[in-house]
């Protein structure tokens, strides 16, 4: 089996490690003998969407949302297409934002985004700095691919991840949160709802990587990525994640242990 994965501009959005996302699925597939091809997305480029199975778009400074917020939306109808065919998205604090309606900076620039989401974010005069512990158990309780193979029940669907951002990420009647907020800022600062999630595409504030320390939502990913090539009866292999539960045990007593910034 073989899954294509597009990276959209790592060149310009790649923050705290966001590559490290696109590492853990390859690694998680190859340890389950699943092939994967990276197809690196740059601006000024053609490419055929309809083949893909998984979109990648990590986090960016404003300069970097500017850089590629043209051509991100000459592609934007094509990507938006495939989504609604259930193609996979996972998209990372900038990315996330230019998923949204668009994106207002603090000087009153507004970089629009693709709508994949239902969302809008707005520059405000402070910065969210800190760990981060989601609850996804009530916005995962339909996802039956998670209960199928015992997944949410393993990790109790938590989210651990390091916020960084001054955008408050507004949610609109259409919009679904990815979870809601145990420790940390989430989407506007005020401590309720972290990320928005639409049909298979996601997105979130959370950076450090994310994936390498929450399996669950790896396998979640590669999951319906199979599923969108193969079929519904594709199923997942389970893995030994002693040592990554390990660090997602770890990562969640440091969002006890530390105080987040509020700058």
């Amino acid at each position: 089996m073989k899954i294509k994965i597009y990276h959209l501009y790592p060149d310009a959005m790649n923050l705290y490690g966001d590559w490290g996302n696109i590492l853990a699925i390859q690694k998680r597939c190859e340890w389950r003998q699943i092939q994967t091809e990276i197809i690196e997305v740059k601006v000024g480029e053609n490419y055929n969407f309809d083949d893909a199975d998984i979109f990648f778009l990590g986090g960016g400074q404003d300069r970097g949302q500017i850089l590629i917020s043209k051509d991100l939306g000459l592609k934007g109808k094509q990507i938006k297409e495939a989504i609604e065919k259930d193609t996979v998205a996972l998209t990372i604090c900038g990315g996330y934002q230019l998923f949204g309606k668009h994106f207002k900076t603090a000087n009153g620039t507004e970089i629009p985004g693709i709508s994949v989401f239902d969302a809008w974010t707005e520059a405000s005069t402070e910065r969210m700095i800190g760990n981060v512990l989601v609850d996804c158990r009530a916005t995962t309780s339909n996802w039956e691919n998670m209960h199928r193979f015992g997944l949410v029940e393993k990790m109790h669907a938590t989210l651990v991840g390091f916020e960084n951002h001054s955008g408050k990420t507004h949610l609109g009647n259409n919009a679904k949160p990815l979870g809601h907020i145990i420790r940390g800022y989430g989407n506007d600062g005020t401590g309720n709802f972290e990320g928005c999630q639409y049909r298979n595409a996601f997105g979130t504030y959370l950076h450090g990587s994310l994936l390498p320390k929450n399996p669950w939502f790896t396998d979640h990913i590669i999951l319906l990525a199979l599923r969108h090539r193969y079929g519904s009866d594709s199923e997942l292999p389970q893995l030994d994640d002693a040592i990554e539960i390990a660090a997602h045990n770890e990562a969640k007593e440091r969002v006890y242990t530390a105080k987040t910034v509020h700058i």
